[in-house]
């Protein structure tokens, strides 16, 4: 379903700020993956999401997606392939506009502009199913400006339009980053739920390593733009936050040896 093959990505070339963010990177997903992405600040993993859902160009490499090389298409173009929520729950929602025109908007996103009925009865019914697996009951203020929702709230109203149209791909970066400890958890709940109900090949970026070892069906360690391990399966299954940090211990005790 993804395919990210020799990704280099290179700011400030050839000034002394020169910072090499992905260094030859690859990553597959297969078609329902659901990949957690680990590493320290700088080791890449805002810009592989970034090169993904087109905000960034690459230097050099592909990007394929359900068979579709979209590795020069623009954002608004991947938005058949690609869906995105952010850290900031402020971004992937228009505050001055109801609850139920936000679904609208997540709804129309593909399609060509043409002037015709928006807010049906039918499509309120559909939202209101939507946003009722939330738990949250947003489906009772279908009318509520989003500026007055909480933080969690706007996330998870976020997470459902992202995935309304059942993307190839859903990019999750660091999506409870910004919230309480109890709200992270609704939110991931949420996600987890979404995931599993539509099949949806994911990959979430997240500091939070036991978030990583306690969601998807594998872990991906970045370093200096570079994959430096996979785990999944058994191994997966059995590791643990000490191990996750020795893994990455032992690669830069090699990087200092020089092996």
């Amino acid at each position: 379903m993804l395919e990210v093959k020799d990704a280099r990505q290179v700011f400030f070339p050839g000034l002394p700020d020169e910072k090499v963010a992905l260094d030859g990177l690859n990553l597959t997903l297969a078609e329902g993956d659901f990949a957690t992405v680990i590493g320290s600040n700088g080791a890449g993993k805002s810009t592989l999401l970034n090169a993904i859902a087109g905000a960034q160009r690459l230097d050099s490499g592909r990007i394929v997606i359900n068979g579709d090389d979209v590795t020069q298409m623009p954002v608004h173009r991947r938005a058949n392939h690609v869906a995105r929520v952010f850290q900031d729950p402020m971004k992937g929602t228009a505050a001055s506009m109801t609850i139920a025109e936000n679904m609208l908007l997540a709804e129309m996103r593909q399609s060509k502009a043409r002037l015709r009925i928006g807010l049906t009865p039918a499509r309120r019914d559909k939202y209101r199913e939507e946003l009722s697996y939330l738990g949250l009951g947003l489906e009772d203020r279908m009318d509520t400006p989003v500026s007055l929702l909480s933080g969690g709230q706007r996330q998870s109203l976020s997470l459902v339009m992202a995935v309304s149209d059942r993307p190839d791909v859903l990019l999750l970066d660091e999506h409870t980053a910004a919230l309480d400890p109890r709200t992270a958890d609704l939110v991931l709940d949420a996600t987890l739920r979404a995931v599993t109900a539509l099949k949806l090949t994911t990959l979430m970026v997240t500091h939070n390593m036991q978030h990583a070892i306690d969601f998807g069906n594998r872990i991906v360690m970045l370093d200096a733009g570079q994959v430096i391990r996979e785990l999944s399966g058994d191994e997966k299954e059995n590791t643990s936050v000490p191990k996750l940090i020795d893994y990455f211990s032992v690669k830069s005790d090699r990087m200092v040896l020089g092996g």
